[in-house]
């Protein structure tokens, strides 16, 4: 009798400690009938295997609740991280931003942009000014050619205006020096610098348009040939479009002499799109990619190397019988390769631009993408070119032509944004 009371007061604590154990949730108790003449030992066993398995659930659990307390408490650390690095990133821009103002060279970060001046707000203030502080060097540059010129062909009235325009270049270079010192002294706000940007914009496009008048004198005295085109910033709104369209063309040569020293990449010399096809004809160097010829969206990598700052002469000829292609710089072919938009002739009835890639028809600028530099005799023939003719061209012979499809005159070319026209000095160095 003693014995089996032991045994029951032992089966009595398990059943308590299991109940005790269990403070998750409600509970119920489970019965289980035992022969009268069973040995409550062995009962006692299987008791023991379930309390086991209890143990090992609860152990489970608690490790499941420690894990979810941990990932909490990480989330909140990263929380707190992320706005220490934000707040830490703002203020390395702002520093850069003045630092690059201070340094005088300031380049649009990658992005797409619309046809607009009000595109350059998402330019940081400071890049911002530097890009006009370029703009006024460009400026300066264009009356110091004009002061010679003035020399050679004395006028008062030139050189009033001179003298006056001068006067207002070196006011707007007062306004960028005093916001560049705003911004090192960390006072600069979005709306204050808005409002900069906007008003001495308004005073540089005045600038252009006088100074254009001025060089304007100068065109009576050269052919309509001998002229160039200087992007002088990577922009989205300064280019120049060509007045007349492309015909239907099963081949063609496009020529033309480039000098820029622009990194990384060029940018875009031309582009040509149609309705339906913003990349019928472009000739573009993005990025630290090779200069490239697209035809109808068909790719083709050419072995220029131009961006030293000289002067250089490039030709790509074509033909949609096999897709086949040449490349020459300097009047020696680089480059020849097949299979670039085969019997694909180029359209009619497009838009033809120079110095901007088109993502939509005569529109859709990237400043990006945007050629920077001084471009001249840009001509295009429904023909491939010998290499004879073509080495013509870049010698600037007497014999070079003219193209037959887009010819080089100043009455063919329409500029917007600030784009300049200015003598052409290629041919005049190497003759």
């Amino acid at each position: 009798l003693a014995g089996c009371a032991a045994r029951t007061c032992a089966l009595l604590a398990l059943c308590l400690l299991g109940s005790a154990a269990q403070d998750f949730g409600p509970t119920r108790f489970i019965c289980t009938s035992v022969p009268v003449d069973a040995d409550l030992c062995t009962a006692s066993v299987a008791a023991g295997g379930a309390e086991e398995l209890r143990s090992s659930v609860l152990q489970l659990r608690e490790t499941v609740l420690q894990q979810k307390e941990t990932i909490l408490s990480q989330k909140e650390t990263i929380r707190e991280l992320t706005t220490k690095l934000g707040r830490c990133e703002s203020q390395s821009t702002l520093d850069a931003g003045a630092g690059e103002a201070r340094a005088g060279s300031g380049r649009k970060q990658p992005g797409s942009g619309k046809n607009t001046m009000g595109d350059l707000s998402r330019t940081p203030a400071a890049e911002t000014l530097s890009q006009l502080g370029q703009t006024l060097q460009s400026l300066k540059t264009r009356l110091e050619n004009l002061e010679q010129y003035s020399r050679l062909n004395s006028s008062s009235q030139t050189n009033s205006l001179k003298d006056l325009l001068q006067s207002k270049i070196d006011d707007l270079e007062r306004q960028v020096l005093s916001r560049v010192n705003t911004l090192e002294e960390g006072k600069g706000g979005p709306k204050n610098d808005t409002e900069e940007r906007v008003k001495i914009e308004s005073a540089l496009t005045s600038l252009h348009q006088r100074i254009s008048e001025l060089e304007k004198g100068q065109k009576d005295n050269r052919p309509g040939d001998k002229f160039q085109l200087t992007f002088p910033l990577r922009t989205n709104y300064m280019y120049a479009k060509v007045k007349k369209s492309l015909p239907e063309m099963y081949a063609f040569t496009v020529c033309m002499w480039l000098r820029s020293s622009a990194a990384p990449g060029v940018g875009t010399p031309f582009s040509y799109a149609v309705p339906g096809q913003a990349n019928e004809l472009v000739l573009i160097e993005w990025g630290n990619n090779p200069m490239e010829i697209l035809i109808n969206d068909k790719v083709a990598k050419l072995p220029f190397v131009i961006n030293d700052g000289k002067w250089h002469h490039i030709c790509i000829t074509w033909t949609t019988r096999d897709g086949v292609w040449e490349a020459y710089q300097d009047g020696t072919q680089g480059g020849t390769g097949e299979n670039l938009a085969p019997y694909h002739p180029i359209k009619p009835q497009g838009v033809l631009v120079l110095g901007q890639e088109q993502d939509t028809l005569g529109g859709g600028f990237d400043a990006t993408q945007a050629f920077v530099g001084e471009l001249a005799h840009f001509n295009i023939w429904d023909r491939k070119l010998t290499p004879g003719e073509v080495y013509n061209l870049a010698t600037c012979s007497s014999k070079a032509l003219s193209g037959n499809v887009i010819a080089w005159a100043e009455s063919h070319i329409e500029i917007y944004g600030g784009a300049t026209k200015w003598t052409f000095e290629a041919c005049r160095q190497i003759n």
